[in-house]
Formats: C-alpha cells, sequence, structure tokens
C-alpha cells in the first residue's frame, strides 16, 4: 500500500509537471483526475501516510479567519520605472557612474530582460526541498501568508527536484480566458464584473477559503532567488534557468541584450507583441544580468540600483476636462468633443477626446473642470470612461446641451432626431458643413485627390470658386493662380491630380455624396446590391432594408436622400464631369478572394483604404465589424478591441504581410 501511494504521488507529480509548468500532457484529464481519486482513496484509508506534498493536499482544510503576517528575511523591493529611450539611457549612465565609484566599470556589462507579467508578487520558501511557506510582498518589509492558496496553484511544486533550501520569488497571475469565464458566469447572475486579470488574481490569492483560490486556476513564473544553500550562480539568467531546474515554471521570453539598443529592440517587440499572450504585460524589466555588478551597485532606499521597469506605453491615464465643444458634421449631425488637458496615453499625446452624445455626456456626467480617466479604445481612438468624482470641483454644474450652435449658420438651431440620441442642424446647409463635405469627398475613401487637402478648400470656398462638388472638375489654372500662395508647380500638380481622379467606382462614389448615415461600407453593400447609381435611385424603400447590414434608419436615410431634386440635380451635374467604373471583381467567377471576409485594425505600413478596395477587387469583402463569419483580422499596431474580438471568436488572425502575400 505504502509502495503504491508513493508511486501514484510520483506519477501525478510528473503529470502535474508536464500539464502546468511545460504545457506537454501526455495523457488526459480525465486519466489524470482518476489516478488522483485512487490516491484520494488510498490516503483516507491510511492517513498516517498522508504528507504535506500530497497533490491531494493541494485542496484542503478549513477555511481561514484572518491572515497572519509573515517578515520577510529579505526586503521586497520595488523597481524605479521609465517611460522612453532617453529615461533608459539615464538610468545606464547612472549605473556606470556607480560602477565607476565602486572600481568595477572595467566589468562587461550587459542585461537580463524579462517580460513584466501584470500579477501579484509572492515570496516561497523551501527547506530541503519541501515548500514551508508563501507570502504576498505586502509592504516590502512584512506579507501575508498565502500558503494554503499557493498551494492550490498547479504549476507551483510542493517538492522541489532538489533537496535544498530556497528564497524564491515570482508572480502570481490569471489568464484573460480565466478572466472572461468568470465575468459570464457572474454577469448571469447580476453580479459585479471584474475589472482586470491583475485585481482577480490578487483578490483570489487572498482568499480566506482555498477552494474560491483553487475554482480561479491561478498560474505562476518564478524570476528570482532571494538566497539558497547552493552553488553561487553567476548572472540573472542563470537563476532563472536554475529555478527552472528545480521544477518551477518560468517565463520562456527573456533575453540577454549586450546594450540597451537592443534592449529597446526587445522593449519594440513586446510592445507589438503583448496582446498576444493569455497573461497581461505592463511593460519588461531590465537587470544587471551579472550578480557580481548586482551586489556592488545595492539598492537606493527603495530601489536597487541595478534594475529598472520599462513601462509599455499607458492606455489608461487620468487627465483634466477644460471645454467641452460642439463640432458639426458633413451630415450636420452635432457631436460634443471634450478639451482635455494634453496627456500621454499609449504612446500619442491626446488632447481631445468624443464624448458622442449627450446621452453619453448624461450616463457619465462628465462637467467642465472634472477629472477623467481616459484610455485608448478600440481601433486606438481616445475614450473617456469614468469621472473620478472625488476631484470634482465644488462649484462645478452639469453640462447643459444648448439649443444653438453658430457653426449651423443661420440663427444656428440644433434640433434633436426623433428616436435617436444625435443633435442636428437644423439649416442642413451651413457653410461648416459645406467645408466637412467637401473634405470627405475629396478624401482617399472616396475621390483620392492627391493635395487637395482641408486648406486649399477651405481657400477655394472662402474666394468663392466652389461652390458644388462638380466645381472641382472644372477649376482652370488661371482661376488657382489667381489667388495668394498658389505656386505655378503646385497648381499643376492639382490640376493634374483633379484630372487623375475623374474615374471612380460606384461605391467611392455613394461615400463621397455624404448621405446621412452612409460611410463606406454601407456604400459598398448599396453598390454591391444594385450595381448602378440609376437602381438605387429607383429602388423602393423595403429593398434598400433588406440588404444585408442595413437598418431601417440608414434605409430611411438614403430613400429619402435619392428623392430629393437637389440631390438629383448634384449627381447629373457630377455625372458630366467623372465616369463611374466597373468594380473589377463584378462578373469575376473565380476571383482570388471570392466570398472572403476582412476587417482591418490598427496602425499599418500599407494604404489601408487601398488594401480595402484590392480586397474587393479580388472578389473578397470588408467589413468594419468582426463576426463569425469574417475569416480573417489584419492587425497592425495598437489594434483593440477589434483583435481581442477575433481571439474570441476564434478568427484567424494575421499581419499585413501575410495579407500582402495573399493578394500578390
Amino acid at each position: 500500500m505504502k509502495d503504491r501511494i508513493k508511486k501514484l504521488k510520483e506519477l501525478l507529480e510528473k503529470h502535474r509537471y508536464l500539464y502546468h509548468v511545460l504545457d506537454k500532457p501526455e495523457i488526459s484529464d480525465e486519466a489524470y483526475d482518476s489516478l488522483m481519486k485512487e490516491l484520494e482513496a488510498l490516503e483516507i484509508s491510511n492517513p498516517d501516510l498522508i504528507t504535506s506534498d500530497s497533490p491531494t493536499q493541494r485542496v484542503g482544510g478549513e477555511p481561514l479567519k484572518e491572515f497572519n503576517k509573515i517578515k520577510h528575511k529579505f526586503q521586497q523591493w520595488s523597481f524605479d520605472d521609465v517611460f522612453d529611450f532617453d529615461e533608459l539611457e539615464k538610468w545606464e549612465k547612472k549605473v556606470r557612474n556607480f560602477m565607476e565609484k565602486q572600481g568595477i566599470e572595467n566589468e562587461a556589462l550587459e542585461y537580463c530582460c524579462e517580460l513584466k507579467i501584470d500579477g501579484l508578487k509572492i515570496i516561497l520558501t523551501y527547506k530541503n526541498g519541501l515548500l514551508i511557506n508563501g507570502a504576498t510582498r505586502g509592504d516590502g518589509v512584512v506579507g501575508e501568508d498565502v500558503t494554503h492558496n499557493i498551494k492550490t496553484i498547479q504549476s507551483i511544486p510542493l517538492n522541489l527536484n532538489k533537496k535544498i533550501d530556497i528564497i524564491a520569488v515570482g508572480e502570481v497571475w490569471l489568464s484573460k480566458k480565466i478572466l472572461k469565464s468568470i465575468n459570464n458566469e457572474r454577469q448571469k447572475i447580476g453580479e459585479t464584473v471584474f475589472a482586470n486579470t491583475r485585481n482577480l488574481a490578487a483578490g483570489s490569492l487572498r482568499q480566506l477559503d482555498p477552494k474560491i483560490t483553487a475554482s480561479r486556476r491561478l498560474d505562476s513564473f518564478l524570476y528570482d532567488i532571494d538566497e539558497a544553500n547552493s552553488d553561487f550562480l553567476e548572472t540573472q539568467f542563470s537563476e532563472i534557468e536554475f529555478l527552472s531546474e528545480l521544477g518551477f515554471k518560468t517565463n520562456p521570453f527573456g533575453m540577454i541584450c549586450k546594450n540597451v539598443k537592443e534592449v529597446q529592440s526587445f522593449y519594440n517587440e513586446w510592445t507589438k507583441k503583448r496582446h498576444d499572450l493569455d497573461y497581461e504585460l505592463d511593460g519588461i524589466v531590465i537587470k544587471v544580468n551579472s550578480n557580481k555588478i548586482q551586489k556592488a551597485l545595492g539598492y537606493t532606499g527603495k530601489s536597487p540600483r541595478w534594475g529598472v521597469a520599462y513601462k509599455f506605453p499607458a492606455e489608461q491615464v487620468t487627465t483634466m476636462v477644460e471645454d467641452i465643444v460642439l463640432q458639426v458634421g458633413r451630415t450636420g449631425v452635432v457631436t460634443p468633443v471634450a478639451y482635455l488637458k494634453p496627456v500621454l496615453v499609449a504612446g500619442s499625446t491626446v488632447s481631445r477626446a468624443t464624448l458622442h452624445n449627450e446621452d453619453e455626456i448624461k450616463r457619465l456626467d462628465i462637467r467642465i473642470g472634472d477629472t477623467v480617466i481616459l484610455q485608448k479604445a478600440g481601433d486606438v481612438i481616445p475614450d473617456i470612461i469614468s469621472v473620478v468624482q472625488e476631484l470634482r470641483p465644488a462649484n462645478s454644474k452639469p453640462y447643459v446641451f444648448p439649443t444653438h450652435v453658430s457653426a449651423c449658420g443661420g440663427d444656428g438651431k440644433i434640433i434633436r432626431v426623433p428616436g435617436e440620441a444625435a443633435w442636428k442642424c437644423e439649416n442642413s446647409d451651413s457653410f461648416e458643413q459645406q467645408k466637412r463635405k467637401f473634405y470627405y469627398f475629396v478624401s482617399k475613401k472616396c475621390f483620392d485627390i492627391d493635395g487637395l487637402g482641408p486648406k486649399i478648400i477651405d481657400v477655394l470656398l472662402e474666394n468663392g470658386l466652389i461652390s458644388s462638388f462638380d466645381d472641382i472638375f472644372t477649376l482652370k489654372r488661371g482661376d488657382i493662380l489667381s489667388l495668394p500662395r498658389f505656386a505655378e508647380k503646385s497648381v499643376d500638380n492639382l490640376l493634374i491630380s483633379i484630372e487623375k481622379s475623374r474615374k471612380i467606382t460606384l461605391a467611392r462614389f455613394i461615400a463621397s455624396l455624404s448621405i446621412g448615415q452612409v460611410g463606406e461600407e454601407t456604400a459598398y453593400d448599396l453598390a454591391k446590391h444594385f450595381e448602378s447609381l440609376e437602381k438605387i435611385a429607383e429602388s423602393k424603400y423595403e429593398e434598400i432594408e433588406s440588404i444585408y447590414g442595413i437598418g431601417p434608419i440608414v434605409a430611411r436615410s438614403v430613400y429619402d436622400w435619392f428623392k430629393k431634386d437637389e440631390n438629383n440635380k448634384l449627381i447629373k451635374n457630377l455625372l458630366k464631369q467623372i465616369e463611374i467604373k466597373k468594380e473589377q471583381n463584378q462578373n469575376i467567377e473565380n476571383a482570388k478572394l471570392k466570398g472572403i471576409s476582412f476587417v482591418f485594425t490598427g496602425s499599418m505600413n500599407m494604404d489601408r483604404i487601398k488594401a480595402q478596395g484590392i480586397v474587393r477587387d479580388l472578389g473578397g469583402e470588408v467589413s468594419s465589424s468582426v463576426s463569425p463569419k469574417t475569416n480573417y483580422v489584419v492587425a497592425g499596431e495598437n489594434a483593440g478591441s477589434k483583435l481581442e474580438k477575433a481571439r474570441e471568436l476564434g478568427v484567424k488572425i494575421i499581419d499585413e504581410n501575410t495579407f500582402e502575400k495573399m493578394i500578390k
């Protein structure tokens, strides 16, 4: 019996290690559970044979009434932070200066770079290879004894591969998949969801009932050794290798960098790849690799001199609302925009964020003077997610949506659209709207007239050279040269661009007309369904609404637009100047991308508009949102919610290089 129990324990430990540490299971979960049940039954029959390192003891005992305190043998320090390459170089300069003071300036300096896991720090103490206790960091001097919960984490060995004394340091974390699963269950029963994996990991490790901790399926990475009665390890990297030999799970993505330029390359790589992992990162950790140099450098009052955390660009920051301004769009919709105290978020300085509509302002109760939490949402669009109520000025007042906006022209009256959250100019022909319509008409999404930007449009409008879209195609060299600041070469280049733009696809042409509710995707859907302007103009409301992806509000807007005489006159005049060309994929049954759907997200080196056009030319489809029908998501840098949605739905994710190979 004793021999059988010993063999079962060894076998279960082997398969625990393969599954939870190496991620290379050799038997099924069912087979593992069967072995565990046999061991449990034998131990119940023979309680004198139960040991503290038995796999059955990972979840056991009654819930605690409170946590005991543990004083750390070695103080647990926090690293200083750097946020850009200049700060990294300054940190290295300090390191070299201190090395010089210590008389070790000739020692070779290299860095061990590790991923900074966004979890909870743990300190594990082993005696003769057996886990004695596990503690949280606490204040760095005293932590909480969470041994009973540490034992529930399958990637942490209860007994090491070598019978040594060691104090090991690491991070407990929780996967994104587990967070999503737990939040889904909480939503079903009406409970508040957890904000992020770090909060849930921290809360799970501090549960008084270890069974709750076990149900959360926490994981770990070990990365440092405070003390060990083993041979001296010369480098930080060798410590990580030694931890792995002992049976700990270590992060596989560490790297030795010879200088700070290599460190920067490592940082840049993981800034792009950070969302590809199933655990959260908030930066990288850079440590002087030589333990001899580390010892010489020592510590400041609060941090080690030999290491620093290089934080990823912040994705959530706080800033102040300095003003709320109403902007008039090309279709007359009035959009409130928060003017912010400039702040760096996710790598760029943000000074404005859309507030979307009146209902959103009321929902968030945003007021001028408020301190707000800002994040990059979706495709890196700045978005205010909440107000820090505690910092609200005492004299603040709720924002009241005005009834007049001067940019609407005339008396500037605005009206709320029935059944919608949007306000709109009562006068649909203000100068501000006209400008924005022209900006969109000449943009890459529409006629793509190179060199005809907003400033030139403004000058042409102000001087009366254009008042309707078709006027652009009747401009003469002398007309433009008569305006100030126009040189002959720039005028000639502009006229060449205008001439090149006279041929356009039906989808781009529809988009250029600034029909309410109609963007690039809807324009493409209309073009694909009707195949000609005449058919759209003659169509019934019911037929437009029947098109997949077009709802009743959009259908009504399209139907009403084509029924107005002034709009038909606009089309007639434009068709005298331009030619609508057929989509290349029409009537091509064997088009290369026929029936394949793409979504593009994030910033890219390639021209996204042209890439989307190529997909359509080759028979494929482009969508603005990810769904189960999406075949590929082409992800660039800083891809946001669309990338997360693709992972959630199991949609294949490719980069732009792979996409370019597909279309060649």
